[in-house]
């Protein structure tokens, strides 16, 4: 009877959904949810990756210090938008909260365009740009997983994640292919089709919000009306994210990540110095392409297969440890090839296998917490990590004179540290999965 079920079930599906359910652990019950979870991680994504090269590509007209400064302007920036995201949060209930966000971003688009548009000097609006897109960058996903880990329960997590981000992943390849296609039409007139395409993620979010919310015995703490606020005060996530050893260690393991990402980040402007802008836009836009395309592989066919078998310690540990091979290659071969290998590598890994698997973890925190203090972490500790590792970048290029050679090696150490810390977080879960 079982069989003949699933056999009717499978008919019933559309040639999207046959393959989505034939490439991984998705149930038919799940299928329409997670089409759509994909499609909105696909416009959401499309959304940054078609204005990602153009950032990245202004960074090396800019020298260390002034990007340090940047960043550091980033981090403080953060503190404002998060606590005002936290106020708007604790008010407006949880049908309208992510689509407010999501709106609110499409209208800054709008206004940087029409701002563009009106001033001959573009110095401020470049600088102006940078800063918001990459927050922009941050907190735009960060509230897309808490919507996911709102719906799905831990079990399904470990299933569906990574499916889901293949869909990002997809996106995340239309965006820079839009930026190379039209990179004559100028950088702002590129805001208007971003703007667009996050007003399109409407009606998905709206359809997701009118599933019923899982109600499996390891996702009780989801059962919140979708007309309640969520409650709490401006300054709540912060709170949170401080007094609890949990999240913490959530916190330090996006801490040391974003150190592997600065060093390498700062190592590929510099050694692109010499190139020219269309050159440097090309090469980013290169790097995406080939990191989304090994995260789209690595998202349908290993993450679900990978968390599932060995659980979420390995699975968080696996990029850590890659990279400090990867980092041992720089030390013995310090050529660009060779970083531009390492980065796409990392960030292929990160987005499909290590990202998947840290958003498993607020399956394990309560709805405030997952609303309020993932982004604390997922934008202030990122953006605070940011700032801490570029001035520490600098001073190690500028003040002691330290070649990549020897950076690629205190970048090993700092790896290493960061698999050990995606184990202890994997054991964790397993506490708690046991007290559950």
């Amino acid at each position: 009877m079982a069989d003949t079920n699933n056999h009717n079930n499978n008919q019933s599906l559309n040639p999207f959904e046959k393959l989505l359910r034939s490439l991984s652990k998705i149930e038919p019950s799940e299928i329409k949810s997670v089409s759509a979870s994909f499609v909105l991680a696909l416009l959401l994504m499309a959304s940054y990756y078609l204005l990602r090269p153009v950032r990245d590509a202004m960074s090396s007209e800019w020298t260390d210090a002034e990007l340090s400064t940047l960043w550091t302007i980033n981090f403080v920036f953060s503190f404002v938008v998060i606590a005002a995201y936290s106020f708007f949060a604790s008010r407006t209930s949880l049908k309208k909260l992510v689509p407010g966000v999501y709106l609110f971003f499409a209208a800054t688009f709008l206004f940087f365009y029409v701002g563009a548009k009106s001033l001959t000097d573009h110095t401020l609006i470049d600088k102006g740009f940078y800063i918001w897109v990459s927050v922009f960058s941050l907190f735009q996903i960060s509230v897309f997983w808490s919507f996911m880990a709102n719906i799905f329960s831990r079990e399904q997590s470990k299933r569906l994640f990574g499916v889901i981000t293949s869909g990002a992943s997809i996106g995340a390849m239309i965006g820079p292919s839009i930026a190379l296609l039209f990179s004559g039409v100028g950088t702002y007139n590129l805001m208007l089709i971003a703007c667009a395409l996050l007003l399109i993620t409407f009606p998905l979010i709206q359809m997701l919000n009118q599933r019923p919310v899982n109600d499996s015995s390891d996702n009780l703490i989801n059962k919140q009306s979708l007309t309640d606020t969520i409650g709490g005060g401006s300054l709540s996530g912060f709170k949170q994210f401080l007094t609890n050893p949990f999240l913490l260690a959530i916190g330090a393991f996006l801490f040391l990540y974003t150190g592997i990402s600065s060093f390498i980040y700062f190592e590929l402007k510099n050694l692109m110095t010499e190139l020219s802008r269309e050159q440097r836009t090309e090469i980013w836009a290169f790097m995406d392409l080939a990191t989304n395309t090994l995260t789209i592989l690595a998202g349908f066919f290993i993450t679900s297969r990978l968390a599932t078998r060995f659980g979420i310690g390995v699975t968080l540990a696996l990029l850590p440890f890659i990279v400090v091979l990867g980092m041992i290659s720089i030390v013995l071969v310090p050529l660009l090839s060779v970083v531009v290998g390492l980065q796409i590598f990392r960030r292929g890994g990160n987005y499909a296998i290590t990202r998947p698997a840290r958003e498993m973890l607020f399956t394990y925190v309560d709805q405030e917490t997952r609303f309020k203090a993932k982004q604390v972490i997922d934008v202030v500790v990122y953006r605070g990590g940011d700032v801490f590792w570029a001035w520490g970048f600098t001073f190690l290029t500028t003040g002691l004179g330290l070649g990549i050679a020897a950076i690629a090696g205190i970048g090993a150490f700092i790896a290493a540290i960061w698999t050990g810390l995606g184990l202890y977080l994997g054991r964790k879960t397993e506490q708690l999965d046991i007290q559950n």
